[in-house]
């Protein structure tokens, strides 16, 4: 069985398109912007294959999360990544195929990723892990100009100027991204910056969004992670 783990970005797109996968497996979260679901339908097309949508039962979505654990970001990584993306992931798992003997995962991991991939494999003791984009050496500009070849729009957010299709207002950016965020969605800078002073952290390290200059930071120097099922390996599972 292999199944190809869908972010609604480029990259893992062009990952189940190369791979032929048996299932794509798609986990929403309301924060991403609304044109994402517009993406995953589009790219239904050219998989061949509908792609199966999950999302977390227990939890709305980043802000409930930040209000009930009164958390948003540190060392140990992103309480919602790991809420709303690992654990509806694990659920998923259970459900499906508790034991995984003969189960491969696609991940969309591109050429300038291996590390990444090689952590992953560290890891994981059941699966056997995919990288089409890696075996051929497939960068994130090589998946947006494959989109643009199969004819498929790419989700607004990167038509904003933004590096990932995250959630909006992705509790991982820094001081450029925010500064962005702040223009683009004015509501979300708002509400996260309130959720900042609420729990006494901030999701910039040194800085709460509320005190940020709106002359700080460059978002294209930035390194901004995609929020990928990846992001959240060095949290425990019991967390």
């Amino acid at each position: 069985m292999r199944v190809a783990w869908f972010s609604a970005g480029a990259s893992s797109f062009v990952a189940a398109y190369l791979s032929r996968p048996d299932r794509v497996v798609y986990i929403d979260v309301a924060d991403q912007h609304p044109d994402s679901m517009r993406f995953v339908r589009d790219c239904e097309g050219a998989l061949g294959r509908e792609i199966e949508v999950i999302r977390s039962t227990e939890y709305s979505g980043v802000d409930d999360v930040i209000e009930r654990r009164r958390y948003i970001n540190g060392p140990g990584g992103a309480a919602c990544t790991l809420l709303l993306k690992k654990r509806v992931r694990q659920e998923w798992e259970r459900r499906n195929y508790p034991h995984q003997e003969g189960f491969e995962y696609v991940w969309g991991f591109d050429a300038n990723e291996r590390r990444r991939a090689e952590r992953l494999d560290a890891v994981t003791l059941e699966a056997r892990n995919l990288y089409p984009l890696i075996e051929r050496w497939l960068t994130k500009e090589d998946c947006h100009a494959m989109l643009e070849r199969l004819g498929i729009r790419r989700p607004a957010m990167y038509d904003l100027g933004y590096a990932n299709n995250n959630c909006v207002g992705c509790v991982k950016g820094g001081m450029g991204y925010w500064n962005r965020i702040r223009g683009d969605f004015p509501d979300v800078f708002a509400r996260r910056a309130r959720e900042e002073r609420e729990v006494g952290h901030s999701c910039i390290k040194g800085v709460f969004l509320d005190e940020l200059s709106p002359e700080r930071g460059d978002m294209k120097t930035e390194i901004m992670p995609e929020c990928s099922l990846m992001c959240e390996l060095a949290i425990k599972e019991d967390e």
